[in-house]
């Protein structure tokens, strides 16, 4: 199975390295490709360059197996819309590999507001990453019909299966960790040092407009 997590990742800090180890063993996944966006379609646009998100992600997930820096969403034009990009991926991977697209539960509360979301499901399952005690929605039967209530299931089928599955979420967020540069504190043990390291080297964030994204 291959695992799909998008984001800005602006900048990737340790919420969103836990989630996507934790998933990528509970998954047993072949590998899990982390995709910064170009243009976010439900989001401000990131101020620091695709290229210098993608270099701090390659920089963070370097030592660590099964975890891919995948740059398609970079060189495509227009908004990152992740239809589109689902969709390049089942023509790479073919039409029977499995595909899981992780989510949190606050991007699956918007769900349908996503550009052409119940295609979605035909390229893909979708995997809801949840924290400990959290309550499941009272879901519309479109949503309904495809739940799986064991992970297990979602080997058997290419795409088109929901499931929540519990893991640690870290109380990070990049907003803060901007601010927090913004405003001259160190946001030291709340991502990689390398990753800070770049952001030192280069200058980020610094007076930087507290625009929201993680």
């Amino acid at each position: 199975m291959i695992g799909v997590y998008g984001g800005t990742f602006n900048p990737v800090h340790y919420g969103h390295l836990r989630t996507a180890l934790e998933v990528s063993e509970l998954f047993r996944l072949d590998e899990l490709r982390l995709i910064p966006c170009r243009i976010p379609a439900h989001r401000d646009q990131p101020t620091v360059s695709g290229e210098m998100r993608l270099h701090m992600l390659q920089l963070a997930i370097a030592d660590t197996p099964g975890l891919l820096a995948d740059r398609r969403e970079l060189d495509r034009d227009g908004p990152s819309y992740m239809l589109d990009t689902l969709q390049s991926l089942r023509q790479e991977l073919g039409a029977e590999r499995s595909i899981l697209l992780f989510v949190g539960a606050d991007a699956f509360a918007g769900l349908t507001q996503w550009h052409q979301y119940r295609r979605l499901f035909d390229y893909a399952h979708i995997v809801v990453m949840t924290r400990p005690g959290f309550d499941h929605p009272v879901l519309a039967e479109g949503f309904r019909q495809r739940l799986f209530d064991r992970p297990g299931g979602l080997q058997s089928r290419a795409a088109g299966g929901l499931f929540f599955q519990t893991v640690t979420l870290l109380d990070i967020s990049a907003t803060r960790i901007r601010a927090i540069i913004a405003a001259g504190r160190s946001p030291q043990f709340l991502l990689p040092p390398q990753v800070l390291a770049f952001i030192r080297q280069h200058q980020l964030y610094r007076n930087h407009p507290l625009t929201t994204g993680n």
